[in-house]
């Protein structure tokens, strides 16, 4: 028993490694992009729950740099599809004129 309880408060000791408690074991790893989609889409959805969940997996400047970068992505693929320059789509987007 004593042995027990000296590899639970000593871990790394001879070796050994610390095991995870049961619940970070299964929880899924989010990277920044995961993070991004994942905000963006519940602020679209208007869901301050799930955003506020989101906003908890990453720092707030991996969270601002994913957002950019779909935001850069988004306006690529529309300016693609709609055969007009990503300036035009991301002012129009925005409510603002072509100029």
């Amino acid at each position: 028993m004593l042995s027990s309880l000296r590899k639970a408060v000593s871990p790394g000791r001879k070796g050994e490694r610390a095991t995870p408690p049961r619940g970070e074991r299964q929880r899924k790893q989010h990277n920044l992009f995961d993070a991004a989609a994942t905000y963006v889409a519940a602020s679209v959805e208007d869901d301050q729950e799930r955003m506020d969940e989101a906003s908890g997996w990453v720092s707030p400047e991996a969270l601002s740099f994913g957002v950019n970068e779909l935001a850069c992505r988004a306006v690529t693929a529309l300016a693609r599809e709609r055969g007009q320059s990503p300036r035009t789509v991301a002012r129009t987007l925005l409510g603002l004129s072509a100029d």
